[in-house]
């Protein structure tokens, strides 16, 4: 590797410096010169120049054309430029006027490429309108080199008057926001060297101007949403004086101690930007006309509709388009986010506070719960930048949980009231002269099981909608409250029961009525949790409706049929198939009737059909009238009896009948009569009692009077066998339970 000597690297640190220097002074409109002096003279940079150079530093500084702090995007800029002896006017890009649709696109672009370009832009030709300051025409001084050009631009800008007020309030009148800020801190700066009389006039002037550019900086701060699309670079002008401002401040209090403050210095146009936005948020929020009306809304819940439409459209304005004109320190979405949220959750705890309807309580809560914490997070730009912020809850938790209470109690009231009037409402339907309707062959009274539930699931879904545990705890109070509404429909159903049965649709009502604790079974078993107490009361309740009102559609039949069973006995079983055939027609023409039964009920009237067939039958057959002593009688009656058996099983089953496990009670009971040994008989009685355990020693020996020939120590002996298979098996339904034995 080469060694560098030690003048070699003295070399190039001047060159590097004097190349630094010179592009400050291209900056800052000494191109032409400069650039001369570069082609003429590349390797001419002394040690002397270069401390000249760095003489001048603070100088540049401190000017409006100087390099203030966080200007150092102009040096980079000028390194671009490849040819030392062009113009700055013929090395700048040229900008075309973009139209109304693009003129955020490509403002953000040029922003983006130039981060100061608002204030930048223009600073060449506010150079040039300033008489003092070097025009494009100067040449450099021949045969000096870069010393004698650095010299000579030094006398100049020692010989620059400051701006004039003038100067000023004409860049404020062209809405160059920027320049005129930078020049007015120059002119402000000025003073220092004035006497204090002077100073007190000048620093008068000063004011005067300081008001006209705040007045047109805040004013277009103000209205930041609306310009932001339509005038960004006005927006950007406005931002950046504000930002030169608290710039300066920020420079001036590090070099003065706080107890050497001047009057009007630090200005805290920042604070002064907080309470502007403050006031332009509120403004924004207050303004509803900009909302469509609602027609189905009250003015709460416009107001409602209204702030949270404009604090969501707002924010994603400043999250998209303003934040970034703004440097970090300013917080800019964070401070927008919280004062809109500020003034939202005040005037919800206004609303809260007061008094409100139950429909404006509902749209407070919903929200507070779930519109504002969801919907505003619907924009994945604007959900990012609110997880950062946390703005919180609208409403204090102690007020929240008050409303919700004010809420819960309201709404269970009201649908409390709902149900009791559509009860009022039934009970007057069943009083006219007037055939329920059929719905799919099925008689309905179903607007009150429909009505009940719906509006108990309406309620649900209203509490749900705001949170999940509002929709949980409503839930439990109208659970509680549906089987209060299901007793005082029993009582109700049990009064018109008794005291209408010369209805002329009489029993089409009652039928009505059993289909309607269908849908009421179906929501219970499929809402409620089989240990909810609520659920077997409520299930309870409909079994009692349901069985009270098969109690009366089965009467007729039931006392029709007695006389028919006890010719069974009258005649020893003589022509008991005729009677059995009798019985079957009978209730055939009942059935049909129940047709009109939704099917669940259909095939439960049937089965208690089929049961009370078959607990007749074995009634007469412990009557006690019949007692056969030869095996050829016995076996006769037991063909009788299996012959009967038969029919009955054929025709409820082709009816629809369920009930399977009556199938075998007469079949075996026929089997103890035909059988003759005693320990056949004995396992024949030991299979009925293990199939219907509900069998009792009194029930078989009342049957054992049919087989005369057995002694009594037979007797006893059987019956001891049907104790031990019945001592523990509970029955899976009554049977023998329900028959009394004389």
């Amino acid at each position: 590797m080469k060694a560098v000597s030690f003048e070699e690297e003295k070399e190039k640190m001047g060159k590097d410096c004097a190349k630094c220097l010179v592009q400050v002074l291209l900056c800052h409109g000494y191109a032409p010169s400069l650039s001369i002096a570069l082609a003429a003279h590349p390797r001419k940079a002394s040690s002397q120049a270069r401390r000249k150079m760095m003489k001048m530093l603070p100088f540049f500084q401190s000017g409006p054309i100087g390099i203030r702090n966080g200007s150092e995007g102009c040096i980079g800029a000028n390194r671009q430029f490849e040819n030392p002896s062009a113009s700055v006017a013929e090395q700048a890009p040229a900008c075309s006027e973009p139209s109304v649709d693009e003129i955020w696109s490509r403002h953000q672009e040029k922003m983006s490429e130039r981060p100061e370009a608002a204030c930048r832009a223009s600073r060449a030709s506010s150079i040039t309108s300033n008489e003092s300051f070097i025009s494009a025409g100067d040449s450099p001084e021949k045969g000096r080199g870069i010393t004698g050009i650095l010299r000579s631009a030094l006398k100049k800008i020692k010989k620059t008057k400051p701006p004039s007020v003038k100067q000023i309030m004409d860049l404020l009148g062209e809405q160059r926001l920027c320049d005129a800020t930078q020049h007015l801190i120059v002119l402000e700066k000025s003073l220092s060297s004035k006497s204090e009389e002077r100073l007190n006039t000048s620093q008068k002037d000063i004011e005067s101007v300081y008001e006209v550019l705040k007045h047109k900086v805040f004013s277009i701060l103000s209205d930041s949403i609306l310009l932001v699309k339509t005038n960004p670079d006005l927006l950007q002008q406005a931002v950046e004086a504000l930002k030169e401002q608290e710039k300066e401040d920020q420079n001036y209090m590090s070099e003065n101690p706080p107890d050497q403050n001047m009057q009007f210095r630090p200005r805290k146009w920042k604070e002064l930007w907080m309470a502007t936005v403050k006031e332009s948020v509120e403004a924004r929020m207050k303004d509803t006309s900009r909302t469509p009306i609602n027609e189905n809304l009250s003015a709460v819940g416009q107001n409602l509709l209204h702030m949270g439409k404009t604090m969501k459209e707002d924010l994603t304005v400043i999250v998209k388009y303003i934040k970034q004109l703004y440097p970090p320190e300013f917080n800019v979405f964070s401070v927008y986010a919280e004062l809109y949220h500020s003034y939202f959750a005040s005037q919800a705890k206004k609303n809260a506070e007061s008094h409100l309807e139950d429909k404006d309580i509902y749209l407070l809560l919903s929200w507070v719960h779930n519109i504002y914490p969801k919907d505003m997070r619907k924009d994945h730009a604007l959900a990012k930048e609110l997880d950062t912020v946390k703005l919180g809850s609208l409403l204090p938790s102690s007020l929240s949980k008050e409303l919700e209470k004010k809420y819960l109690d309201s709404e269970e009231v009201t649908v409390k009231n709902s149900l009791s009037k559509c009860l009022d409402k039934e009970i007057q339907r069943w009083k006219e002269d007037k055939e329920p309707e059929k719905l799919n062959g099925h008689f309905q009274s179903e607007l009150l099981g429909i009505f009940v539930i719906q509006s108990i699931y309406s309620g649900q879904k209203r509490a749900q909608d705001i949170s999940q545990a509002m929709g949980e705890e409503l839930s439990q109070r109208l659970l509680k409250e549906l089987p209060a509404f299901l007793r005082s429909y029993r009582d109700a159903f049990e009064d018109f029961k008794e005291k209408s049965k010369k209805h002329r649709h009489y029993k089409a009502i009652l039928i009505a009525n059993i289909n309607n604790c269908w849908n009421f079974r179906e929501y219970t078993e499929e809402n409620m949790a089989e240990k909810d107490d609520n659920k077997a009361n409520i299930l309870s309740t409909l079994g009692d409706i349901e069985n009270s009102a098969f109690d009366v559609l089965l009467q007729q039949l039931f006392a029709q049929l007695k006389p028919m069973y006890k010719k069974f006995t009258e005649n020893k079983w003589d022509s008991s198939n005729e009677i059995m055939n009798e019985i079957i027609k009978t209730t055939s023409e009942h059935i049909s009737d129940f047709r009109t039964l939704k099917d669940p009920f259909y095939h439960a009237i049937v089965e208690k059909i089929h049961t009370r067939l078959v607990k007749e039958y074995i009634v007469r057959l412990l009557k006690r009238k019949v007692s056969l002593k030869t095996e050829a009688q016995q076996q006769n009656l037991a063909q009788q009896i299996s012959k009967n058996a038969a029919d009955l099983e054929a025709f409820c089953t082709s009816n629809g009948s369920q009930a399977t496990w009556l199938n075998s009670v007469l079949p075996k009971l026929a089997e103890i009569i035909r059988l003759q040994d005693l320990g056949a008989i004995k396992m024949e009685v030991a299979t009925l009692a293990i199939t219907y355990p509900d069998i009792r020693k009194r029930h078989l020996e009342a049957f054992l009077h049919i087989k005369a020939n057995l002694s009594r120590s037979q007797q006893k002996s059987i019956l001891g066998y049907l104790t031990d298979c019945t001592a523990s098996t509970p029955p899976k339904a009554p049977l023998f339970s329900n028959i009394n034995v004389s």
